[in-house]
């Protein structure tokens, strides 16, 4: 069966930004999203129509009372997006907006728009603090219109402050959010991901392989379902999912803290960090030298975090996950039982494309009822998609 096309116009107006908008259109056109640009004379001073059109592959558009390709081009266009996405958005086009002026394309656009729009402010820093330009954010922001914020950086004027364009990855976020169900509104999930840190000198720790990807996909789509997502991660490289309310630690000991204090306000725990199981019995208060002849460590166990978890579950759902080397079935099902969850996501880590630090993941879902549910090599916001699912599902079981 055909993939429904998924369409987006890209308003690009006339600030230094525009230049990162041609990088936005790639990635749009790399998500399989059929992008149409739409860009103001001031634009066009910064980047040429031709660099759009090259990049995706469609005629860009500019001129309100050209008709070449669309019958009445405001209206058509509007009408094509399934969503419109300003980026950058000056604080000229912002005011326009709020006041319902309609004097150019993408103006024009915006008022016959009945799809999502997205707003990506990106301008100097004392401009976007202006009381004008916040009371007319929040004049966008109470009609609906998204606001992805822009970042804190170096600002073209040779100064830093808040007014940067928000990163791309973060825009393209927010545009795939509006192709999903909100099923999960309402929810509130807790998303544990990551490794811990287990340290025995002020330099040196004992930990794992784990990314946190596996994690970051579950909060990063648990977000896009339109949960309130609580993610609580170990040390990761990974950028920080857009919407969520993030908790960093780095110890086993952190991480249950963190857990814990938080329980009693969720609805949904997913514990997808991998977590030391031990940690040293004593901490050095000096880096220890290299001497002589072997070192030897005395280690404790770390707490049970998942255990305390599912012997105060109460109404929750609990999701577990077991990555193993053998014997992977009798594993997990004696974890998923032994510790009160819901389901549990296995994992072998020999198994090509599964394991620690890949995008992609290969998965066993076991429930309670003896079921498992095999779910083949995909990219993990795919798997965190067919997890999510089985969440959802039983959620729906109980509230019925």
């Amino acid at each position: 069966m055909a993939t429904k096309e998924k369409r987006a116009v890209l308003g690009v107006t006339g600030g230094i930004a525009a230049y990162k908008a041609a990088e936005l259109a790639r990635l749009l056109v790399k998500k399989d999203i059929s992008t149409i640009v739409v860009m103001t004379e001031h634009a066009k001073r910064f980047i040429t129509p031709l660099t759009f059109q090259t990049l995706t592959g469609k005629p860009v558009f500019s001129d309100l009372f050209s008709q070449e390709h669309y019958d009445l081009n405001h209206i058509s266009l509007a009408a094509h997006g399934e969503v419109i996405v300003v980026a950058p958005a000056t604080a000229n086009i912002i005011g326009k907006m709020a006041a319902g002026i309609a004097d150019d394309l993408l103006s024009t656009v915006l008022l016959a728009a009945r799809a999502p729009v997205i707003l990506c402010p990106a301008m100097n820093d004392r401009m976007y603090a202006h009381p004008a330009v916040r009371n007319n954010i929040d004049i966008l922001r109470n009609r609906g219109v998204q606001i992805v914020a822009p970042g804190y950086g170096e600002l073209a004027c040779n100064t830093a402050g808040t007014g940067r364009l928000a990163e791309l990855d973060e825009i393209v976020e927010a545009v795939e959010g509006t192709w999903t169900d909100k099923d999960l509104a309402g929810e509130r999930i807790l998303v544990t991901a990551g490794p811990t840190r287990e340290p025995f000198d002020p330099v040196r720790f004992i930990t794992n392989y784990s990314s946190g990807k596996m994690g970051y996909a579950l909060a990063t789509m648990a977000r896009r379902r339109g949960a309130e997502v609580i993610l609580v991660s170990g040390p990761t490289a990974l950028p920080v999912p857009r919407g969520v309310d993030f908790v960093g630690v780095e110890s086993a000991v952190e991480m249950r803290d963190a857990v814990m204090s938080r329980l009693e306000t969720v609805t949904v725990v997913i514990k997808a960090a991998a977590v030391a199981d031990y940690r040293p019995a004593s901490r050095a208060g000096d880096k220890i030298k290299k001497k002589r002849g072997p070192l030897t460590l005395e280690l404790e166990r770390n707490p049970d975090i998942i255990g305390e978890i599912g012997a105060r579950k109460g109404k929750r759902v609990v999701v577990g996950f077991a990555m193993e080397s053998e014997n992977l079935l009798a594993n997990a099902k004696a974890k998923l039982l032994a510790k009160n969850m819901d389901l549990i996501v296995a994992n072998d880590l020999r198994q090509a494309g599964a394991g620690f630090q890949c995008d992609t993941n290969v998965v066993k879902i076991l429930d309670l009822q003896g079921g498992v549910e095999t779910v083949p090599l995909m990219d993990k916001l795919e798997i965190a998609a067919r997890i999510l699912d089985r969440v959802k599902a039983l959620i729906d079981g109980r509230a019925g």
